[in-house]
C-alpha cells in the first residue's frame, strides 16, 4: 500500500481539515504560544530597550517614528513531541485482504493511515513526532524530529508494515512497551495502536508496561484496534468451520452460530474490563473500528492536543 496515496485519497483527513478551520480556527494558529518569551518567528509585542541589552532586536522604524529605543518581544514556540506506537503482530494483519485501500482496510492498514494522518497534522504544526514499531521484537524505532525527512523516513516505515506480514509468533507487547519508555526521554503524547490480543497471563504486565510509558508525565492514548465484523459480531456463516490463531497456530473446528452469543459477551465484557482498567492507571483507551473511518483517532489528537500542557 502506498500510504501517501491513500492518505491523500482519504475524506476523513479532508474533513479533518475543515474541522481544524472552523471548529478549531484560532486555536490552531496559536496553538504554541508560550508564557516565556524568546527570539522566534512570531511577534509578540514591544518592551522598552535598556542600556546594556543587545541592539539586535530594536524596532528601528519605530524609532523613526517616536525617537524612542523599544526592541521586539517574540513568543517562544513550545512544539508539541508525539509518539506513534504500533503493534506490527501478525494479529494485526487480520482481516486478511487482497489489497490494501480505503474501504478494504485490515487493522494494520488502517493503523497505518491512521498514523500517517496524525503525522501529517504534526507537520503543518511544526511538531516533532517520532514512532515504535514492534512485533516479536523491538522491530523499528525513530526519536521525535519534525524534518520534512524525518517525516518521509516515517512514512516508508509505515508502508512498509502495512505491506509485509510479519512472521507469526507471540508477541509480548508488555515487553517492548517498556524498551519504548526507556527510548522516550522528553514529555510526550504518546498513540498506541494495537488490538489488544493478550495471553491472559501477561495482563497485569501489560499495564505494568503501560504505566512505565506514563512515568515521565507522558499523555499515553491506547487506541484498541479491532474489526467489528468478525471480531466483535463474530458474522460468520454457520457451518463447519475451522478457526486458527495466527501466532500460536492452534485452532478449533466449530459452528459458529453454537457460540456467538457466549463470544460477543465475552468481548463486551473484555472491552469493558479495558476501558475501566485504562481508567485506573489514567490512560485515555479508545476503541477503534477499523471498517469505520479516521475520526476517533483525529477527534482524539485534536482534543489531546488542545489539553496537552
Amino acid at each position: 500500500m502506498d500510504v501517501q496515496k491513500e492518505l491523500n485519497k482519504t475524506s476523513g483527513f479532508k474533513n479533518l481539515q475543515l474541522l481544524a478551520s472552523q471548529v478549531v480556527e484560532g486555536y490552531i494558529s496559536g496553538m504554541h504560544k508560550s508564557p516565556f518569551h524568546g527570539f522566534s518567528a512570531e511577534f509578540a509585542e514591544h518592551k522598552n530597550y535598556n542600556a546594556g541589552e543587545s541592539t539586535r532586536h530594536i524596532d528601528w522604524k519605530l524609532y523613526a517614528k517616536t525617537d524612542k529605543l523599544y526592541t521586539k518581544r517574540y513568543d517562544e514556540e513550545t512544539n508539541l513531541r508525539c509518539h506513534l506506537i504500533i503493534d506490527n503482530s501478525p494479529s494485526m494483519h487480520y482481516p486478511i485482504t487482497k489489497k490494501q485501500e480505503l474501504g478494504s482496510l485490515n487493522k494494520i492498514g488502517f493503523t497505518a493511515l491512521a498514523a500517517a494522518s496524525v503525522m501529517n497534522l504534526l507537520k503543518k504544526q511544526r511538531d516533532a513526532v517520532g514512532l515504535s514499531v514492534y512485533s516479536n521484537s523491538y522491530d523499528y524505532y525513530a526519536p521525535e524530529k519534525g524534518s520534512d525527512r524525518h517525516h518521509n523516513m516515517l512514512l516508508d516505515q509505515l508502508n512498509k508494515i502495512s505491506s509485509e506480514q510479519p512472521v507469526g509468533q507471540t508477541t509480548d507487547t508488555y515487553k517492548y512497551l517498556h524498551e519504548i519508555a526507556e527510548n522516550i526521554k522528553r514529555r510526550s503524547l504518546i498513540f498506541l495502536f494495537t488490538d489488544m490480543f493478550q495471553s491472559d497471563r501477561h495482563e497485569d504486565e501489560l499495564f505494568e508496561a503501560l504505566r512505565h510509558l506514563k512515568y515521565n508525565k507522558h499523555d499515553v492514548v491506547l487506541f484498541h484496534t479491532y474489526d467489528s465484523a468478525t471480531e466483535v459480531n463474530f458474522n460468520f456463516p454457520n457451518k463447519p468451520t475451522r478457526f486458527t490463531d495466527v501466532e500460536t497456530g492452534e485452532f478449533i473446528n466449530l459452528y459458529a452460530d453454537n457460540i456467538r452469543e457466549d463470544y460477543q459477551k465475552a468481548i463486551k465484557d473484555y472491552f469493558e474490563k479495558l476501558r475501566v482498567r485504562c481508567g485506573q492507571n489514567r490512560i485515555k483507551y479508545m476503541p477503534v473500528d477499523v471498517q469505520k473511518s479516521f475520526d476517533v483517532v483525529m477527534t482524539t489528537f485534536l482534543l489531546e492536543r488542545q489539553l496537552f500542557k
